[in-house]
């Protein structure tokens, strides 16, 4: 980082000015991430968010699922009514 070179007290004071709204912008957008991350993590949100991650494993693997079983189930079905 090369070092600025000052003129005057007042292009100084303008840098920190600067500098300080930097860090302000910087620390509220800490807050509200926080905040947002507080209101994220609810026991329901928690909850939905399991819910929600199997249910689209399950309903996208449900046609795979049922293809590998189903031959299974029909012959169980043939053999069951062929021994009676």
């Amino acid at each position: 980082m090369e070092k600025k070179k000052y003129s005057s007290y007042a292009e100084i004071d303008r840098d920190l000015e600067i500098l300080k709204l930097e860090k302000d912008i910087n620390y509220q957008r800490l807050v509200l991430s926080f905040q947002k991350t507080k209101e994220s993590i609810t026991p329901q949100n928690i909850v939905n968010g399991f819910v929600s991650s199997y249910t689209d494993y399950f309903s996208n693997s449900y046609a795979s699922i049922l293809q590998s079983v189903l031959p299974y189930v029909i012959g169980w079905f043939m053999n069951k009514k062929r021994g009676s």
